[in-house]
């Protein structure tokens, strides 16, 4: 592992299914997060190169108005309605985002070396508006809906999927995102089967029942990284 001063946890499930709501619980219980598709929307943000390509691969009509932000609804329809452009906003998202998950493991790893690391009290947090956090703990979590498919379980120690039913997938879509129900099933339809993220997972999340439900799980698995850590 490049990162021997880190305990790493891949996190990731199909849109929908609650690694947002995951990713918080591990936050809270110690963990420094990086959310790649709060990076995404940074990185889209007007004045960044990955906005400056997304203009010139799909044209003015996917902004909100001349040089403004991006009407993601917009490029959605565009990109979930065809495999091929899909690939193409892929393609220019994808390495920026890599390359701002790689700098900030490089920060944190730095940070948790044994020669950098100073007494801190245990809930020290400092939150980044583009999508991440650092805490003392030495376990870091990414979150990706394609994590597996971009590669990054090569690095990590373990790998956590979230999942819920299909039909759970397509309400809260509809109720959280104000989605049509075929605009939704289109982005459920666009993704790889849960069951082959479940088949590498080492933890798998169950979010189908209430929070309660789904913070106890979280807990027992951080528990186990923990143990590991003090060992």
């Amino acid at each position: 592992m490049p990162y021997k001063s880190l305990i790493i946890i891949g996190l990731t499930g199909n849109i929908a299914c609650g690694k947002s709501t995951v990713l918080a619980i591990l936050r809270e219980l110690g963990a420094s997060t990086i959310d790649a598709d709060a990076v995404t929307h940074t990185l889209q943000q007007p004045g960044q190169a990955v906005y400056q390509q997304i203009v010139e691969a799909f044209g003015p009509s996917i902004l909100t108005e001349p040089d403004g932000a991006i009407n993601r609804q917009a490029l959605g329809a565009i990109v979930f309605s065809n495999p091929a452009e899909l690939r193409r906003l892929e393609q220019i998202v994808h390495p920026a985002v890599r390359a701002h998950v790689w700098a900030w493991l490089d920060a944190l790893a730095e940070e948790h070396a044994p020669s950098a690391l100073q007494p801190q009290t245990s809930d020290h947090l400092v939150s980044l508006s583009s999508g991440h956090s650092r805490k003392t703990s030495g376990v870091a979590v990414i979150d990706a809906i394609k994590l597996i498919e971009a590669g990054w379980p090569t690095i990590c120690d373990s790998l956590w999927v979230v999942t819920c039913p299909p039909e759970q997938q397509l309400t809260r879509l509809m109720a959280t995102r104000g989605m049509s129900e075929a605009e939704a099933q289109r982005r459920i339809a666009a993704q790889p089967p849960q069951s082959e993220k479940v088949a590498r997972a080492t933890v798998v999340i169950d979010n189908s029942g209430n929070l309660a439900e789904t913070r106890r799980q979280v807990e027992a698995a951080w528990q186990a990284v923990v143990t590991s850590i003090r060992l």
